[in-house]
């Protein structure tokens, strides 16, 4: 799975450590968790403590409400906020945001100020050791089996679910892992399906989404290639909405959990009924701009193309309870602008 870092070369970073944890695990080596086979659900407490969570490591038990918990992912902050507890620890993934929190979640935090971790080169186990957790959280984190070694030694720690990804599994997944280690099963299942009801009301709201087809894409063409997501990517926010993401695009995608590298030659699979870009500044329209088949494209010929900020783009990425808040609240007017030929020429979200 790729998703945006603060750079292309931190993005191809994270290529390589997915890239690599999918050989491992197709070659059956130690290192790939694959001996879990029950689900996230199996066996899940019905609330309260001790609360046992499986997951693709194995089988994790929280002996007692956790008041030291550590982050190690890249967005599991935003879940454990989202359900009423403050991490202690955190980590950051990109933006550059005041302690790693972006502002879909600053309320939540309060005046709390939690550690913040990095995790471009891996764990950094002696200064969660210094932390001294009494939980782990990595739903998000690509987490291997030796890292979950180590992890497991200093508090009780959990890691995605069964058969996941190492990066960006359902969100409410995560949702359900993530609200059975705090004893707060019901809470968690609430949580996702107040997300889901907002969306129904949007999608209500919206009609002339409908059936539409959409390309979801990055920010900007990198090493002559610009990402886009096939169906099932993390793109749950668009089909939500009553809209269909491009057949063209998933048609290229290699395998499951992987974006689809175009080059400008074949700029125009993505030229849907609505085309979305997660642009972050207002250099990367103008870098789109500067590409010729860019301009020849019939969605942007006819206005029917969204370009997001910074922000917005940042809660797409994020595919959290809080961040899909935020989403909906600003996404499906847009869109609607998009469809009916009316889509500005600038950045939207703010």
């Amino acid at each position: 799975m790729l998703l945006r870092k603060p750079s292309f070369q931190r993005l191809a970073a994270l290529f390589a450590v997915i890239a690599a944890t999918l050989l491992a695990a197709g070659c059956g080596g130690a290192d790939d968790g694959a001996t879990a086979t029950t689900s996230a659900g199996d066996g899940a407490n019905a609330g309260g403590f001790p609360a046992t969570v499986h997951h693709k490591f194995g089988t994790t038990t929280v002996p007692a409400a956790p008041e030291r918990i550590v982050s190690v992912g890249l967005t599991e902050h935003d879940t454990l906020l989202a359900l009423g507890h403050r991490p202690i620890a955190i980590t950051e993934w990109y933006g550059d945001q005041p302690d790693g929190i972006w502002p879909w979640t600053r309320a939540e935090l309060g005046d709390a100020r939690p550690t913040v971790l990095q995790n471009s080169d891996g764990f950094e186990f002696e200064r969660i050791a210094e932390l001294r957790p009494d939980l782990i959280v990595g739903t998000n984190s690509g987490m291997r089996a030796s890292d979950y070694e180590k992890l497991s030694k200093l508090a009780p720690t959990i890691a995605a679910a069964p058969g996941s990804t190492p990066y960006f599994s359902p969100w409410d997944e995560q949702v359900e892992l993530i609200a059975q280690a705090l004893g707060k099963p019901k809470e968690g299942r609430r949580l996702v399906a107040d997300v889901e009801r907002r969306f129904a009301d949007a999608a209500a709201a919206h009609p002339e989404l409908r059936g539409k087809t959409v390309s979801f894409n990055q920010n900007a063409f990198s090493d002559g290639l610009l990402y886009s997501y096939p169906d099932g990517l993390n793109t749950e926010f668009l089909t939500l909405l009553g809209l269909s993401i491009e057949p063209r695009v998933t048609a290229l995608a290699d395998r499951a959990g992987e974006q689809v590298g175009i080059s400008p030659e074949r700029l125009d699979v993505i030229d849907s009924d609505i085309v979305l870009f997660a642009t972050e500044k207002s250099d990367d329209i103008a870098a789109l701009e500067r590409i010729p088949t860019f301009g020849r494209l019939r969605s942007v010929a006819e206005h029917r193309v969204v370009f997001t900020d910074g922000t917005l783009a940042g809660a797409i990425y994020f595919m959290t309870p809080l961040s899909l808040r935020h989403v909906v609240d600003r996404l499906p007017q847009e869109l609607a602008r998009a469809a009916a030929g009316k889509a500005p020429r600038e950045m939207v979200g703010g």
